[in-house]
């Protein structure tokens, strides 16, 4: 009988330790995560944000089946330190990465050991960076981007539609446009079949060693950086016999339904000691209607192939399986002037060029959570912690911004109540501003350009209490289009003075 009953408690044991090695097998299962970060996306620029014209259904369906921000703010809204501020998780105001000519900063290897991706690769996870980068990683070779990352395939600065004929690393695409050879590189990396080893035995020598399939016995990380409907890089769409049928033809029948802005064209609304039309660079010109009518068609196409090829990255991630246990955000690193305040480009801190799409999905979200919109003001720099926290690893101490998880979960009731924007790019004939915005209010000041000329002084205004040149402020509850300046109207003296006051605090408290 004690020989019968030592068998039974051996088994027993045993069977308990398996039934809980399988629950800690399951626990310690961590979600893929890919990142979709388009450039110069604008807030409305989907069919669900109002564009009359693209049809962005795919985009539309991750937000019906995810989160969506309808307040989502980039506050460097320019390339490079838009994406510095998602590699730091702070405001350029902390980091100090402007555009590497001008700041002349990188992001320091011990910086850099902080972002969410290696925070992801030392967690266990596979990693990969694709498309666009602007920001100068550990050295100018961005040795620490490449050294850190499992597949790193990439073009610093712009890509150009076709991306081969400027960067000579994207000459192993078959696909010659950058959106469809951003998707080819993507599926290369996720495969495990033989399906893309071209791409991987006709890769430039000087790459291979930094392009590596995802390991199938870890998670991925997956963060594509889509440089268009970018102005620059929408030349040449549809002009080649290979180009797909979309770039040459789509919305012709009804580009008549184009929208430009009201009063167009206007003045640009800012004095010229601040920004004239002078400084504007050529491909940002609005002021020619037949021109921007046809780039606003083309970004239209644009974002018409970023809808798709979101559309069949999921359903690629349900080919290989993948798709029940992938987190999808999908953001834009700045909006876009189109006519809007007589202006083209970006970095002025009105709405147009601030305001994004941002979209959080997980398989994981409960019914109540699936098509919900969050009115809260994020910012990019949550979009690392959100990440992190998703996959259940900490957060940095370095992060300067917050994990959206409670807003989607509805749990945070002492969330920002406004955020700070900033521009330090002052090349091209751009101001130095800072500003606050809150649900309400805008409160935007600028410096002087002369003196500011091809300087990057990001402290300048805190150690030397500088004083703006011009000052605006705007109740956007009741002046969306942010047209009637409310600086000298007395009865928002007390406003004005609440959010002068504000905006000198978050400068001291971000740097």
């Amino acid at each position: 009988m004690k020989t019968i009953l030592y068998h039974l408690f051996i088994i027993s044991s045993f069977l308990s330790c398996t039934a809980v090695t399988q629950t800690t097998q399951a626990q310690e299962k961590k979600p893929n995560v890919i990142f979709i970060f388009s450039d110069d996306q604008r807030f409305n620029s989907l069919s669900m944000t109002g564009d009359p014209v693209t049809e962005t259904p795919n985009i539309d369906q991750l937000a019906k089946e995810g989160v969506f921000f309808n307040n989502a703010y980039i506050t460097s809204p320019i390339c490079g330190p838009s994406r510095a501020n998602i590699f730091t998780g702070q405001w350029e105001r902390k980091n100090k990465i402007g555009f590497n000519y001008i700041s002349k900063n990188i992001i320091t290897e011990e910086t850099y050991k902080k972002s969410w991706q290696v925070q992801m690769k030392e967690a266990g996870y596979s990693t990969a960076f694709i498309g666009k980068s602007h920001t100068k990683i550990g050295d100018r070779n961005n040795t620490s981007l490449n050294k850190n990352t499992d597949f790193a395939y990439y073009g610093n600065g712009h890509l150009g539609f076709y991306p081969a004929k400027r960067h000579k690393q994207f000459s192993n695409l078959k696909n010659k446009t950058q959106i469809e050879g951003m998707l080819e590189a993507t599926k290369a990396y996720l495969s495990q079949d033989d399906t893309y080893d071209y791409f991987y035995k006709n890769a430039q020598p000087s790459i291979k060693n930094q392009l590596k399939k995802r390991d199938p016995d870890k998670p991925f990380s997956a963060w594509v950086n889509i440089n268009l409907p970018h102005a620059s890089s929408i030349g040449g769409m549809g002009t080649q016999p290979d180009d797909p049928e979309y770039y040459k033809t789509k919305y012709n029948d009804v580009k008549h339904k184009i929208e430009l802005p009201n009063d167009y064209p206007q003045d640009i609304s800012l004095p010229d000691n601040v920004y004239a039309t002078k400084d504007l660079m050529k491909y940002y010109v609005t002021s020619k209607k037949g021109k921007l009518l046809n780039e606003k068609l083309k970004m239209d196409r644009a974002v018409y192939a970023i809808d798709l090829m979101l559309g069949n990255l999921r359903t690629y991630l349900k080919e290989i399986g993948e798709a029940d246990n992938t987190i999808i955000v999908f953001c834009s690193d700045n909006g876009l002037f189109l006519g809007e305040h007589g202006l083209g480009g970006k970095t002025i801190l009105y709405d147009e060029s601030v305001h994004v799409p941002m979209i959080v999905y997980s398989p994981f979200f409960k019914n109540k959570t699936k098509g919900k919109k969050v009115d809260e003001l994020v910012v990019g720099q949550d979009i690392p912690a959100t990440i992190l926290e998703m996959c259940g690893i900490k957060t940095p101490e370095t992060y300067q911004g917050k994990s959206m998880l409670s807003l989607i979960e509805g749990k945070n009731k002492n969330w920002r109540k406004d955020i700070f924007l900033e521009n330090l790019f002052t090349d091209q004939g751009y101001p130095r501003q800072e500003g606050v915005r809150s649900k309400q209010y805008k409160y935007i000041r600028s410096f002087s350009k002369v003196n500011d000329r091809k300087k990057y002084v990001p402290t300048q205004s805190v150690d030397n209490n500088e004083q703006p040149i011009y000052e605006e402020l705007f109740d956007i509850i009741n002046d969306p289009k942010e047209q009637n300046n409310l600086v000298g109207n007395k009865d928002y003296v007390d406003v004005l003075n609440k959010y002068r006051k504000r905006c000198k605090t978050l400068v001291s408290e971000l740097k």
